[in-house]
C-alpha cells in the first residue's frame, strides 16, 4: 500500500471533531422529533407522569381526534395553497430562467439583476401595501391572497438558482436542435427541463417547505377559519385544546409529515441542486 493510500485511509482530529459535532446535532434534532412522537400517543397523564417513558397504552385515537376537530381542514388548505403556490414558482422560475440565459451581453446581467432585487425586499416590510393591494382587488379573506406574495416573494432566490444551473447546460446542444429545427420552447422543454432535474428538487423542496410553514401573511391576510393554513390553525388548535396535549401533538405529527416525506424522497435532488447551483454562475 502507498503512502498516499496509507494518508487517505488514516482518520485525522479534524475529522473526529466533525464527525462528534455531527453525531450532538443529529441528537438536538431528532430527539425532540422522537418525544414529540412518543407524546402523541399519550393521554394527559401519561405526558405529565412519564415525561420520557415510552407509552403503557398507544392511543391512536389521538390522531383521530385530531383529524376530526380541524386538522383535516387545515390540511386541505395547506395543500392547496402549496400546490398552487409550487407549480406557479416552478413555471414562472424556470421559464424566466431560461429566458434570462438566452439574453447575451449586459443586457441579460441587467434583467437577470433586475430579477434578484426582490431579494432585497423583506416580507414585513411590504405588509400594509400588500394587505391594501390585495383588500382592492378583492382577494383579502381568499386562498389567493396567500398564494399570490408566495410566488412572488420565492420567485427571485428560484430564478437565481434555476439559472446558475441552466447556464452550465453544454450551448453545443442547443445549438444542434437549432439547426434541426427547434424553437427555443422546445429547446425548455426538451433540454433544459429533463438535464434540470436536481435543481427542480431544490426549489420544489425550499418552495414546498416556505409556503407550508409561512406565518405572518396567513395570519394577517385571511381571517376566516375555514381558510386557515397549517401553522395559523395549528396555534388555535392548541388554544382550544389546552388540557388534552396528546392530541394536541398528534396534530403537530401530521402537520411535519408531509415535509418529512418530502425530503426523504427528495434528498439526494436536493443536495445535487444545491451543489450545482453554488459552484456556477
Amino acid at each position: 500500500m502507498s503512502k498516499i493510500q496509507q494518508n487517505r485511509n488514516k482518520i485525522g482530529v479534524g475529522e473526529v471533531l466533525c464527525f462528534v459535532v455531527l453525531c450532538i446535532l443529529a441528537i438536538l434534532i431528532i430527539y425532540p422529533l422522537c418525544w414529540i412522537l412518543m407524546s402523541s400517543f399519550k393521554d394527559y397523564q401519561g405526558i405529565y407522569g412519564d415525561v420520557w417513558g415510552l407509552p403503557k397504552k398507544w392511543l391512536w385515537e389521538n390522531y383521530v381526534t385530531a383529524w376530526n376537530k380541524g386538522i383535516s381542514q387545515y390540511f386541505v388548505n395547506s395543500l392547496i395553497v402549496t400546490i398552487a403556490t409550487l407549480a406557479g414558482v416552478v413555471f414562472v422560475s424556470s421559464f424566466a430562467a431560461f429566458g434570462v440565459c438566452q439574453i447575451k451581453g449586459k443586457i441579460g446581467n441587467f434583467v437577470f439583476l433586475f430579477c434578484l432585487c426582490g431579494l432585497l425586499l423583506s416580507p414585513q416590510v411590504c405588509l400594509l401595501p400588500l394587505f391594501m393591494l390585495l383588500k382592492a382587488l378583492k382577494l383579502k379573506n381568499t386562498l389567493g391572497a396567500m398564494i399570490l406574495p408566495y410566488i412572488a416573494f420565492r420567485l427571485p432566490v428560484s430564478i437565481m438558482l434555476i439559472r446558475s444551473f441552466f447556464i452550465g447546460i453544454s450551448k453545443e446542444m442547443e445549438e444542434a436542435a437549432i439547426l434541426d429545427g427547434a424553437t427555443l420552447f422546445q429547446i425548455y422543454k426538451e433540454i433544459y427541463l429533463p438535464l434540470s432535474k436536481p435543481i427542480m428538487s431544490t426549489v420544489v423542496i425550499m418552495t414546498t417547505y416556505y409556503a407550508w410553514n409561512e406565518f405572518v401573511f396567513a395570519t394577517i391576510f385571511v381571517d376566516s377559519s375555514k381558510l386557515r393554513t397549517i401553522p395559523v390553525g395549528l396555534m388555535a388548535f392548541s388554544d382550544g385544546l389546552m388540557t388534552e396535549w396528546g392530541v394536541v401533538l398528534a396534530g403537530m405529527v401530521i402537520a411535519c409529515l408531509p415535509i418529512m416525506i418530502l425530503f426523504i424522497a427528495m434528498q439526494k435532488n436536493f443536495v445535487r441542486g444545491m451543489m450545482a447551483g453554488s459552484v456556477k454562475g
